[in-house]
């Protein structure tokens, strides 16, 4: 281990608390345990990491280091003691102890949190149980939707979740207390539920709206009229304007997916002119005679 706490954490010696502090964050969520389970290297990592957070987040210590007074653990260098001597302390006596250093993390909504509000709070005799993480599928419209569905965790037991409108896909819900125990009568950790969202066979997600490709009709595009669209809260009938050619596209303004605060995003449908299945001997004796009367080329301003 490094004994010096600005190599540790990769800062310049005169780095601000600002520097200091998103310098430790950045490493910590590589290296905690709870997203490294079973990495022994990755936990002596976060161990040394947070030994020099302690010391550089702390300006009395920070300045009592800088003059060579204590080392990297706190300890008075004339003493020579080691992380080892005061690992089993906790409270204001230990000398990697700060009550304030990690502070300024207590409102974030995620493991760091946890970890911090523990060291901050003293000992570990009341630890906090560990996250669990796991995954599960949802499909397209209930994740734009929203929907109430059980999960059967492994070795566990069933748990009622909410999946909120609008979830995307990779996003965490978090299920407060429903982790691992916590340690000495402490509070449990949370399930940590990752989604992942199936595909839609005719939707895509593009932020907060809804795009597809409509099929239509060659007498639909040129005469337009009312048809029928689908959309994730349920089909709409939109006015198709006449002379639409493939590719156009019309929007249904917030149809989309449902944003905070209870707006939608909007729907974008892209046009695709569709020729029936079977040949039509009328409608092929109808174009030749068109033709012939109306020729024109859509292609002339592709030429090279």
């Amino acid at each position: 281990m490094s004994q010096d706490p600005y190599e540790l954490l990769g800062v310049k010696r005169d780095a601000t608390q600002k520097d200091i502090q998103s310098a430790f964050r950045k490493l910590a969520k590589k290296l905690h345990p709870d997203l490294n389970p079973g990495d022994k290297k990755a936990e002596e990592r976060f161990k040394e990491i947070s030994t020099a957070y302690e010391i550089l987040s702390d300006e009395e210590k920070r300045g009592r280091f800088d003059r060579g007074e204590i080392d990297i653990t706190g300890a008075e260098r004339a003493q020579r003691n080691y992380y080892r001597d005061y690992a089993s302390k906790s409270g204001p006596g230990d000398p990697y102890h700060n009550s304030a250093g990690f502070a300024d993390f207590g409102d974030a909504d995620d493991i760091f949190a946890n970890f911090f509000s523990r060291r901050a709070g003293g000992g570990q005799n009341h630890g906090r149980g560990r996250d669990r993480q796991f995954s599960m599928e949802v499909d397209f419209l209930e994740a734009a939707n929203g929907t109430r569905t059980e999960v059967k965790l492994p070795n566990g037991p069933a748990l009622d979740v909410q999946i909120p409108p609008g979830t995307r896909d990779g996003q965490t819900l978090r299920l407060r207390g429903k982790g691992e125990p916590g340690i000495g009568g402490g509070p449990a950790g949370d399930a940590l539920i990752e989604i992942r969202v199936r595909p839609h066979r005719f939707f895509t997600r593009d932020g907060d709206d809804i795009r597809l490709e409509l099929p239509i009709s060659l007498s639909e595009a040129v005469l337009g009229g009312k048809v029928r669209v689908p959309t994730p809260s349920g089909a709409v009938n939109l006015t198709l304007p006449p002379h639409s050619n493939s590719g156009k596209v019309l929007r249904l303004k917030g149809k989309g997916v449902a944003k905070r605060g209870g707006e939608h995003g909007d729907v974008y449908i892209s046009l695709k002119i569709v020729l029936p299945d079977a040949p039509d001997e009328r409608l092929t004796a109808f174009m030749k005679e068109w033709a012939t009367a109306n020729s024109y080329d859509p292609r002339k301003n592709m030429e090279a």
